[in-house]
């Protein structure tokens, strides 16, 4: 049986979740984004009480407010980091770091493994992630697809009725909306989809109400107008 425990950390409320199977100590940690002492006595917490050791880092995509963990989690386990390469500027980019009052630099020197499209990440003998890439939020965003159970890891690509946000460097909301569209909605329905941010959802939820996915919010196909007379008085 898979497992899943969810903290909200940080002032963004970034969800971190930890993911293991029943009789085993291995997990997979997703958006470690403790920025605090006490967020990260939280986690530490929480592993030491399961039993569980963290098998591999699981990272949606570059952003601050997702990494504030990764690098005492590195420290302490010695586990992998899992991020795609078109990310990897983000962890030393002056302009993703945030000024709260607080809230410090995260350490984003930690060492990564470069994944991309179709890779399988294992966790233990029985947890499998396949690697989704879902651009738009950020360059290299990805969402981590567990088929067996079900259970979709979608960091800030898709939430409970809305999608992320687009305005920042790298986002672009055509390419968002695609990632979604062929990437996301046809997995099956009941698909549970964990966000980095909010509550949990499925596909089919958002398939059938999420106003962003309504046909005309859908990106236009490339086409010509050859042939074809436009009277715009009529």
């Amino acid at each position: 049986m898979l497992n899943i425990k969810c903290f909200f950390f940080n002032p963004f409320r970034t969800c971190c979740y930890v993911a293991w199977k029943d009789g085993s100590g291995a997990c997979a940690v997703v958006d470690p984004g403790c920025s605090t002492e006490s967020e990260r006595a939280q986690l530490d917490t929480f592993l030491a009480a399961k039993g569980l050791r963290p098998e591999k880092i699981l990272l949606t995509h570059g952003h601050f407010d997702h990494i504030f963990g990764v690098a005492p989690l590195v420290e302490k386990y010695g586990c992998p980091v899992c991020l795609h390469p078109a990310d990897g500027p983000l962890l030393t980019d002056a302009s993703n770091w945030t000024r709260l009052p607080g809230l410090d630099r995260p350490d984003g020197s930690f060492p990564r493994n470069d994944i991309r499209e179709g890779d399988l990440l294992t966790i233990g003998n029985d947890l499998t992630f396949k690697v989704i890439e879902t651009p738009g939020h950020t360059l290299g965003g990805v969402s981590y697809y567990d088929e067996a159970d079900s259970v979709l890891f979608s960091g800030d690509t898709l939430f409970y009725g809305t999608i992320g946000r687009t305005d920042l460097a790298g986002g672009d909301y055509d390419t968002i909306i695609r990632s979604i569209m062929d990437k996301l909605m046809g997995l099956p329905g009941g698909t549970e989809v964990l966000p980095g941010h909010g509550c949990a959802t499925t596909i089919a939820r958002e398939a059938a109400s999420n106003p962003f996915l309504i046909p005309f919010n859908e990106p236009e196909p490339d086409w010509t107008q050859d042939g074809i007379s436009l009277d715009n008085d009529l």
